[in-house]
């Protein structure tokens, strides 16, 4: 136990100098603003004591002149400290500010590195409550929780200075009521963080609930299965639970500041009857009404930063389970990195792919691997297709390429080079593909376009569009290239968002082509009109098709044939038919079947 306290206790400090570093690219702002809280606090303890003059030396001897001249002084000290206070509140909310947008570049970022297993493993709802409710929830502590404390602690010590130089009794008094606060803060702070915590995760929960089943996809599959009561109630508890965790950071709310302010109405009552008992008892003539006044004026401007420091141990120690699900995502390391000095990419890549005896699985404790021993060459410019039965391994095939994964023994080489060692923003270039699953993002078909090449013409965009024979469709739309697609492209059609794809890939030119069952939802006509542009495309570049039909690859320069994770069959396909094996089972079946519709291949 001893231990596990000591190592928390590690921990907690290292967060705390992680999250003081945030402020450092800020520094100026920082001392500017500090600067400012320290004058506005020096002009604050100024008012007790003009109060003091104003009633011992002016309305005791009934001294206009006093009075006014303390009065017009009491002005300006407030409207100073007033102008103080604006001022650094100002500059404290623009360094959070910087601070928070710095937070969230460097989340999104590092989440943008990440390899896909990450997104696999990981439900996108959990991600969005890290990148976005988690920041905004510790954005009050460093956005102003913090200038405000170092605003409180400024006035504390301050206030104690002003306060012993007027009375240290009536200090000692004050000050011994401060370990009540501390012990209040400290219980209620450790409890609040483990709600704070809790309310993160339920919120995450019920984010990747919302995100799941309010998205398109989740609409049309909830309506098409009839089953809204079940997930309306399955929301129902997942809400529940939110609900309660929520009604206890309330309570712990309203629990502490009601005990602080029970604690800082006794306070006064107490100075009031031990100067009464110096004066009456003890004959104290240094405690005058004026000083009684001003004592008890800056004893509630002592209790009120008090109450606002313990309120922000609460608010801070709360946060720091914020903060640690910040920067567990931050530490996550990325299992897909470049090595200390990648090879860049030349425009005089050749494109040419090899696999030098490459196995992959997904997670280690499989016991059977996804691809195993798999070997081959595909020159520059030759069209390789992938077939086999569902399950053989070919999309993880393709995956390896790109290294959205990356082989667990082998070598996967680009033009002689192991792409390990190759820049991965140039591989990213060099390597295009057209998925299975085409997305598209809400926003119009032009844009969706130049995510591939954001430099691009509108006569890119066309002749592009004009290759996968989807142009004439786009030209008449209503508002043509600035149509918006809608989310994950619905206002399209299978087809038509394919064949946007397709020309996403056409724009992007790359030297190695993908094609992930790239005409899977394209009819026979729409088909036969890419096949020729397709043919026009893949010269002089390196192309992987995975076809769900095999007609579509007779002419490939290589055909592999995948099954469990292994090639059993490579050749052409004049080759592969007269080996009588599985590919020419695979063909027979679907020339018998005299159909159009997909087989998987």
């Amino acid at each position: 136990m001893a231990e596990e306290t000591l190592t928390k206790k590690q921990l907690d400090k290292a967060m705390i100098r992680r999250i003081v570093g945030l402020f450092a690219p800020h520094k100026k702002m920082v001392f500017l603003t500090t600067l400012a809280v320290l004058v506005g606090v020096l002009l604050g303890i100024v008012p007790p004591y003009l109060i003091m003059k104003i009633i011992d030396e002016g309305i005791t001897h009934k001294n206009l002149g006093v009075i006014a001249q303390y009065s017009i002084l009491m002005l300006f000290a407030v409207l100073g400290g007033a102008g103080m206070t604006l001022l650094y509140g100002y500059w404290g909310v623009i360094v959070g500010q910087r601070i928070m947008c710095d937070l969230r570049q460097k989340l999104f970022d590092h989440l943008q590195g990440m390899s896909l297993k990450f997104f696999t493993s990981t439900r996108t709802g959990e991600i969005q409550t890290r990148l976005i409710s988690d920041v905004q929830g510790v954005q009050t502590v460093v956005s102003s929780t913090l200038v405000d404390q170092l605003s409180n602690v400024a006035i504390v010590v301050s206030t104690l200075v002003a306060m012993f130089l007027m009375d240290w009794r009536l200090t000692l008094l004050s000050i011994a009521l401060v370990p009540a606060f501390m012990v209040i803060g400290k219980a209620v702070g450790d409890y609040a963080r483990t709600v704070r915590e809790g309310t993160q995760e339920q919120t995450g929960e019920l984010n990747a609930m919302m995100q799941e089943t309010l998205s398109v996809s989740g609409i049309l599959l909830t309506k098409a299965v009839g089953q809204q009561g079940l997930l309306s109630s399955r929301f129902n508890i997942e809400n529940e639970k939110l609900a309660k965790w929520q009604i206890k950071a309330m309570v712990v709310q309203y629990m502490f500041f009601g005990m602080i302010r029970l604690i800082t109405q006794l306070a006064p009552a107490l100075v009031y009857w031990l100067a009464g008992w110096l004066l009456i008892r003890q004959g104290d003539t240094s405690i005058t009404v004026g000083m009684l006044v001003a004592f008890t004026g800056l004893q509630i401007r002592l209790f009120f930063p008090m109450t606002g420091l313990f309120g922000a141990q609460v608010e801070i120690m709360s946060s720091m389970a914020l903060f640690e699900r910040i920067f567990e995502y931050l530490d996550y390391p990325r299992d897909i990195a470049d090595v200390a000095n990648p090879i860049p990419i030349t425009d005089q890549a050749q494109g040419k792919v090899e696999f030098k005896n490459v196995s992959f699985k997904y997670e280690p404790e499989l016991e059977r691997n996804t691809l195993s021993n798999v070997d081959f060459v595909a020159q520059p410019g030759q069209l390789i297709a992938l077939v086999g039965p569902s399950g053989a391994g070919k999309t993880t095939f393709t995956y390896l390429i790109p290294r959205l994964y990356d082989a667990d023994s082998g070598e996967v080489l680009i033009d002689g080079e192991n792409i390990k060692n190759l820049k991965l923003a140039d591989l990213g270039r060099m390597v295009g593909a057209v998925t299975q699953e085409t997305y598209l993002m809400h926003t119009t078909v032009a844009e969706n376009l130049r995510i591939a090449k954001p430099e691009a013409t509108q006569e890119e965009l066309e002749e592009a569009c004009k290759l996968a024979a989807i142009h004439d469709h786009i030209a008449g739309l209503e508002k043509g290239y600035e149509t918006v697609v809608g989310e994950r492209g619905y206002k399209l059609s299978g087809g038509e968002k394919q064949r946007l794809a397709i020309a996403r890939a056409i724009l992007k030119n790359p030297k190695i082509l993908i094609l992930d069952e790239a005409t899977s939802a394209l009819d026979t006509r729409s088909e036969r009109l890419i096949q020729e542009s397709m043919s026009r495309l893949m010269v002089g570049r390196t192309t992987f098709a995975i076809a769900h039909r095999l007609s579509t690859i007779l002419h490939a320069d290589q055909i592999l044939v995948l099954e469990h994770g292994q090639i059993v069959e490579r050749g052409r396909h004049a080759e592969l038919l007269a080996l009588d094996g599985l590919y020419a089972k695979l063909y027979n079946e679907q020339i018998n079947a005299k159909t159009e519709e997909p087989v998987e291949a």
